[in-house]
């Protein structure tokens, strides 16, 4: 990354402590009703901080974090972006829809190397997310890649859908699995033998992120590459005979099935064929990613590894290469916040436990892994749990507030940031007295920080990367479902200084989002913004 610096602020006084800033992940402003997980737990601390002077509700989804529409709910992967990069980036599903829209996605090298596995007798298969939740993937993208599979002529064709339950309805599969079971049906014409191969929830199966589990991973590449695992005769089968053993479970921890015919699999990946990782979102993709694509590869025994051409629906890891081909470019993120506080001479400090590490890092940094400068910059990363955040909703919430303290204690960091998962990883399983906990438990650790900074005469900075927590439940027609995918609600953006020594305001923002927070954190630490960040949430009076 090339260096880039800051201009000082002009009236500016420098303070002693270190500013912190607190990412709630999922704590958004609802309803303040009874289907409010925030509303309902008890938190005096953030309750208070409410109160701030320095207070706004932050657009956190749609258009606001580079999303297609406003109908769309936000997420951390371009929430962190925008908090980290200061404006708005057009993301993944913009940028695919794009391509397929104009056809671009089908012209370059990628699509072309999988049309010359097809016309060589080889299956195309599809792997990634099954549902129209935005996030991850969107279904009507794998539609466009079928139908033009179709169009072309490619003879085999399996697709291996992993269930959400977690960005859509808890046990919405169905939804999805029926349709796209009629859809390779109605595509199975003039000697085309397309249908589903394989399959599984998304929290065990394939779609681990930052190294937390690779037995996940594990898990999808015996099912989609080896065919092992429980067989049923269709994906539809696997989901109704899961709900009727076991009726609490949910899709996102369905178990890998595979489907097989006379008790063979019909669609294991063979030498020849070609890969397709559908999902556009980069961190639940990485790691199948490099199972396919690393030569040198010790995570999992692979047990047998087909030669196989892999595409990601985009690039993953743009400063990894991760995969080494993609269908779609990503987006090109630049002059990120963290490169003008390093070329400023600005000490950096960045914690969170797995689940969210990469959140303050990777995608804060504008979607590259790594330092930005080691000399100024130091990432703590915390293992998680291997256990269903519901069963321990407080998380590694006290591990991270005790990098954090001391860190500020240690006086070596003038900014420190911190993603608390809590809200958002509790949320997504729709567990209310388990959310409850979360929430109170993301209040504690602030209350844990603020004696240190009223201590070292520092600045906290609250806010959060898009709602989840605080939406719990939806009712229609009188009838009350468990809502476990994040909102389109606004977030807190809170400024309490502790050091008194700037006469810091609100300053007014027409339409406040989270790409306004880098340009304030400049203004904080006593610089100017760029001039083409969106403007600061303070001023000095």
């Amino acid at each position: 990354m090339p260096k880039l610096s800051l201009k000082p602020l002009k009236g500016y006084k420098p303070f002693p402590g270190p500013l912190v800033a607190v990412v709630m992940d999922g704590v958004g402003l609802g309803k303040r009703d009874d289907s409010d997980g925030v509303f309902l737990a008890r938190k005096p601390t953030l309750d208070s901080l409410f109160q701030e002077k320095i207070f706004f509700k932050l657009k956190a989804h749609g258009r606001a974090v580079g999303l297609p529409s406003d109908e769309d709910m936000g997420n951390s992967e371009v929430g962190h972006n925008a908090l980290g990069c200061g404006r708005v980036f057009s993301q993944g599903a913009i940028l695919v829809n794009a391509a397929i829209s104009s056809g671009r996605i089908f012209q370059g090298k990628a699509w072309e190397k999988i049309r010359e596995c097809a016309r060589a007798g080889g299956t195309v298969h599809f792997i990634g997310l099954l549902s129209d939740g935005n996030v991850h993937s969107h279904i009507k993208q794998l539609d466009a890649l079928l139908g033009r599979c179709a169009q072309e002529g490619f003879t085999q064709v399996r697709v291996h859908p992993l269930l959400d339950g977690r960005d859509v309805g808890e046990k919405s599969a169905l939804d999805y699995i029926e349709p796209l079971e009629k859809k390779l049906q109605d595509l199975s014409v003039k000697g085309k033998d397309f249908c589903i191969a394989s399959g599984g929830g998304r929290m065990v199966t394939t779609m681990d992120r930052y190294n937390a589990d690779w037995s996940v991973v594990e898990r999808g590449w015996k099912a989609h590459v080896l065919g092992i695992g429980r067989q049923f005769q269709s994906a539809s089968e696997a989901v109704r005979t899961t709900y009727a053993e076991d009726p609490k479970m949910t899709d996102q921890y369905m178990d890998s099935f595979v489907i097989a015919k006379d008790g063979k699999p019909v669609g294991t990946i063979q030498d020849g064929d070609a890969v397709v990782f559908f999902n556009f979102r980069g961190d639940r993709a990485i790691e199948i990613s490099r199972a396919f694509d690393e030569k040198d590869f010790h995570e999992f025994d692979r047990q047998r590894v087909p030669r196989v051409f892999f595409a990601g629906m985009m690039e993953y890891d743009g400063e990894a290469h991760i995969p080494s081909h993609f269908l779609v470019e990503p987006p090109a993120i630049d002059r990120v916040l963290g490169q003008y506080l390093c070329g400023s001479g600005v000490s950096s400090f960045a914690v969170s436990e797995t689940q969210k590490f990469g959140h303050v890092t990777y995608f804060w940094n504008g979607n590259n892994s790594g330092y930005i400068d080691p000399k100024l910059e130091k990432y703590v990363e915390i293992p998680s749990d291997k256990i269903t955040f519901d069963k321990k909703p407080l998380m590694k919430s006290v591990e991270i507030t005790d990098a954090v303290i001391e860190a500020a204690a240690s006086g070596c960091y003038k900014f420190i940031r911190l993603n608390y998962p809590n809200g958002d990883m509790v949320g997504h399983t729709g567990i209310m007295p388990a959310v409850r906990i979360a929430v109170e438990a993301v209040d504690l650790g602030l209350s844990r920080l603020i004696p240190v900074l009223q201590k070292t005469q520092g600045m906290l900075l609250v806010t959060a990367d898009h709602g989840n927590a605080d939406c719990l439940w939806t009712e229609k027609n009188g009838k009350r479902s468990t809502h476990v995918a994040h909102t389109l609600n606004p977030v807190p953006f809170i400024v309490k200084d502790f050091s008194q020594a700037n006469p810091w305001i609100a300053a007014q923002v027409p339409h406040p989002g989270l790409s306004n927070v880098a340009a304030t954190i400049c203004n904080l630490l006593g610089f100017e913004a760029p001039d083409f960040y969106d403007p600061s949430l303070v001023t000095l009076r």
